[in-house]
């Protein structure tokens, strides 16, 4: 299952609120604009799509890394952040 680093840059304060709920239905909140959390593609794709009906994409900026299973362990957090770990369980939303 991909590991995914979704940021956001939103400038209304509507639509801020309605993505920030949006991801918190799919993946952790590491930082006030920044959520982390392994995806199944069906459920990413499903994502980026309700992503597309939220934000204004003349105004708003929503990046979405996908990480490799090599790659999520070189994750570097400097200060007070944890590392997310996988669910152990199904989550259906």
């Amino acid at each position: 299952m991909p590991h995914l680093i979704v940021s956001y840059d939103v400038v209304d304060d509507n639509r801020r609120n309605r993505l920030a709920k949006l991801l918190k239905g799919y993946l952790q909140r590491v930082q006030k604009s920044v959520f982390e959390g392994e995806l199944t593609a069906r459920r990413h794709h499903t994502l980026r799509s309700r992503i597309e009906k939220v934000i204004d994409q003349d105004e708003d900026s929503v990046r979405i890394y996908l990480l490799c299973r090599r790659c999520v362990p070189a994750l570097e957090i400097v200060g007070t952040g944890v590392p997310v770990e996988p669910p152990d369980e199904d989550i259906f939303v």
